[in-house]
């Protein structure tokens, strides 16, 4: 049988104990893999190891299809009134609000979120997410089309059955809820897998599925690794839609997989390497604050982080003095998540604790001065503190790759013209930051950006009305809003003959 973890919280944050069961669900139940294996879960405070869940492989990935197959055919799907989907999303995001803490002090713990701004935030976001495609489900709909008066011609938007979704490890729940809101209640089924780096807040979710009574199959996790459980998700011919979140590197190699199966539709939330451009006019206390918030929020493991700062000369030196002085207050209220006094955690893996270092050595070594940070915190743990790099050139790595780190690049503009080439130079398309007090600027400037979303005055904040999604090589598709209907559904054209005869 599966076994269970329980973790007992004695913190100032939050004290309670979250139990989880650590297998696979699938069809309603939690099991065993066909394979037996673990992957360690470990705490990014210490490096310790938190507990171990069961990876899957293709095998289970070949059960749990079979299982939400079942289900779409026979209890979901075009069998399930929108109503009814709706009404179950809306019990789900009930039982959500009432395990809130639990959710929270998961992520907290599995990330390395701070517990107090995930629970003011990410957790409540995800909660409202679920409940605003719940109010979606019963309004999917087709239209008549006028054609001649011997046919009746309309539209139906049909559910694709099984869907396949990959989520990744920076923002579990909020990424969780972004994919199951719309793909429910359009009335598809599920195979879920969550990154195997943090897993827990997604089978403490499933558990969750259950209680607000969804018919067994509709909702599956498979958990293991992206080059088993993943691939099979991209390969297998019975999902017919998919949906990921990660690496540009890795959306290309799912993209290659499910062209080479069955030319499954695939929608990709991938990499950025956005921009945040201040020009002489903003208000800088606020375009300090908003700059801080957008590239240290979530300890810079955001794909929208802005990690591209163009300040224009005016203001430059006035902005990077007061810039590193929050930096520096950041800084200095790192630690343990669960703390009331802790802003800034620790990065989510060794992997990615490396993978950033790395980073600031090449900058360092490309010429890049550092101002503040460029170093690990403590002895223990994968904390490192807020970077910012200056004398920096467009060409250095780390100005057009994607760090994934509290690390970023102060630059230089004149114009607004050269601002908007800056900002464009780059692979990615995500998203851009924009701050100035004159409103035909922000708004020349938002559409000249190459990017799916433009924030004026404010850094990555999405709504959840609002589509989100990117150009270039940031992704296909878009998420949120009605918008994401549309991903989850096929158009179906019916034509009906009332008068021609042969």
């Amino acid at each position: 049988m599966p076994s269970t973890f329980s973790y007992t919280f004695d913190t100032p944050a939050y004290k309670g104990t979250a139990t989880i069961n650590t297998g696979l669900f699938i069809g309603g139940e939690w099991v065993d893999p066909v394979e037996p294996a673990t992957i360690d879960v470990i705490n990014p405070v210490n490096g310790k190891v938190i507990t171990a869940i069961a990876a899957g492989s293709s095998k289970d990935v070949d059960i749990a299809v079979a299982a939400a197959h079942k289900a779409f055919k026979t209890s979901w799907g075009l069998k399930c009134p929108g109503a009814t989907r709706g009404r179950l999303l809306n019990k789900l995001a009930d039982l959500m609000e009432e395990n809130i803490d639990e959710l929270t002090a998961l992520e907290a713990l599995d990330v390395g979120k701070v517990f107090t701004l995930a629970r003011g935030t990410e957790i409540p976001a995800s909660i409202k997410c679920i409940r605003y495609f719940a109010g979606w489900a019963d309004k999917i709909q087709g239209k008549s089309i006028e054609t001649t008066e011997n046919k009746l011609a309309y539209t139906r938007h049909e559910p694709y059955g099984v869907v396949g979704q990959i989520i990744p490890w920076n923002v579990p729940m909020v990424m969780l809820s972004w994919k199951v809101g719309p793909a429910l209640a359009t009335g598809n089924t599920i195979l879920l897998k969550p990154s195997e780096i943090t897993p827990l807040s997604a089978l403490k979710f499933a558990d969750l599925v259950n209680q607000a009574g969804f018919p067994p199959g509709v909702f599956n996790i498979v958990n293991g690794y992206g080059h088993s459980v993943g691939q099979a998700i991209s390969e297998h011919p019975a999902i017919t839609k998919l949906s990921f979140t990660g690496s540009t590197f890795t959306g290309r190699k799912i993209l290659k997989a499910a062209a080479e199966t069955n030319l499954k539709v695939v929608t990709l939330e991938l990499g950025g390497k956005s921009p945040t451009i201040i020009f002489d006019d903003a208000d800088l206390e606020q375009a300090i604050k908003w700059a801080s918030h957008g590239i240290f929020f979530n300890m810079g493991q955001a794909c929208t982080a802005g990690s591209r700062i163009f300040v224009q000369e005016g203001i430059y030196d006035q902005f990077l003095a007061k810039f590193t002085a929050v930096a520096k207050a950041l800084g200095d209220a790192i630690g343990d998540p669960f703390s009331p006094t802790t802003r800034h955690g620790p990065q989510v893996s060794q992997a990615q604790f490396d993978r950033i270092m790395s980073y600031i050595e090449v900058g360092k070594a490309e010429g890049g001065k550092v101002v503040i940070g460029g170093e690990r915190h403590g002895e223990e743990g994968y904390f490192i503190k807020p970077t910012i790099f200056t004398n920096c050139t467009t060409d250095m790595k780390i100005v057009q790759e994607e760090i994934f780190g509290p690390v970023c690049a102060v630059m230089k503009f004149k114009t607004e013209e050269e601002a908007i080439e800056l900002g464009n130079d780059t692979i990615y398309g995500l998203g851009c930051n924009i701050f100035t007090e004159n409103t035909s600027r922000a708004i020349r400037v938002a559409h000249a950006m190459e990017t799916g979303s433009a924030w004026v005055n404010h850094a990555h904040i999405p709504e959840l009305s609002v589509p989100f999604g990117g150009y270039k090589q940031s992704g296909i598709g878009r998420e949120l809003g009605e918008y994401a209907l549309e991903t989850y559904t096929q158009v179906k054209g019916v034509h009906i003959n009332i008068g021609t005869r042969l």
